[in-house]
């Protein structure tokens, strides 16, 4: 079955944008209704046995990053996926730029993912970083943030492709907000399967009384009780 990236790019369209960046501003993280259909989400998944699709795998235990294994894609993409990057992109561009103009930052993220990428390989960062993630029980991931070079993107996705109380309990995806001279916060989603939670690759933009300053976030997943979560990553900054 041939994938149709152009009902991806619509259906991307098609999301109530603006709702999704209030959800940005006011938390970090914003989830999408289901977007990928159950055929898309069993192909991508079933893509993790397939070894010639990726470009490096990692085994999270040996690293003491948690308990699971992801692997990441090599060029070419499968259309699923490039399709989602493409198509996510320029939206939360728009928000990149808000954001670091409410930072004091220079809003300078160009519109289009591939003049983006040509930053990010003109500053040695050229290898793919969109990955698929796989846990059985007891698989976890520590709290961490996706940063590969110099050059980064303000957000990224996870996209879940099992559906969870059905093929796998436990596995919650986890945001915890580094408040400053505060306790920190933890929000547990539990997405659908085919949904999307867009999410603060570092940082976010926080009101306070003398302007907006920086607040740390970091993700990762609780432990899974039973059965097999499978997830894409979808990173748009590339790695050197």
């Amino acid at each position: 079955m041939t994938t149709d990236t152009t009902s991806i790019a619509a259906r991307v369209a098609a999301l109530d944008w603006s709702a999704l960046a209030r959800d940005l501003d006011a938390r970090g993280w914003a989830e999408t209704p289901p977007l990928l259909s159950a055929a898309e989400c069993d192909r991508l998944a079933a893509l993790f046995d397939d070894d010639a699709r990726f470009r490096a795998r990692v085994d999270m235990a040996r690293h003491r990053f948690g308990e699971g294994r992801y692997k990441y894609f090599a060029e070419p993409l499968p259309a699923e996926v490039a399709a989602l990057r493409q198509a996510l992109y320029p939206p939360l561009a728009a928000v990149a730029n808000r954001w670091a103009a409410l930072l004091g930052g220079e809003a300078d993220f160009p519109d289009t993912l591939d003049a983006f990428r040509a930053r990010c390989a003109a500053a040695g960062q050229t290898r793919p970083t969109p990955l698929l993630l796989r846990y059985e029980a007891g698989g976890y991931n520590c709290l961490h943030q996706d940063l590969y070079g110099a050059v980064a993107f303000p957000f990224q996705a996870m996209a879940m492709l099992r559906e969870p109380e059905r093929d796998f309990t436990g596995g919650e995806f986890l945001l915890v907000e580094q408040r400053p001279r505060a306790q920190s916060a933890g929000t547990a989603l539990r997405p659908a399967r085919g949904a999307i939670v867009l999410f603060t690759t570092r940082t976010r933009p926080v009101a306070g009384a003398r302007g907006h300053y920086r607040v740390q976030m970091r993700h990762g997943v609780s432990p899974v009780r039973s059965g097999r979560r499978e997830t894409l990553g979808v990173i748009f900054h590339d790695a050197a």
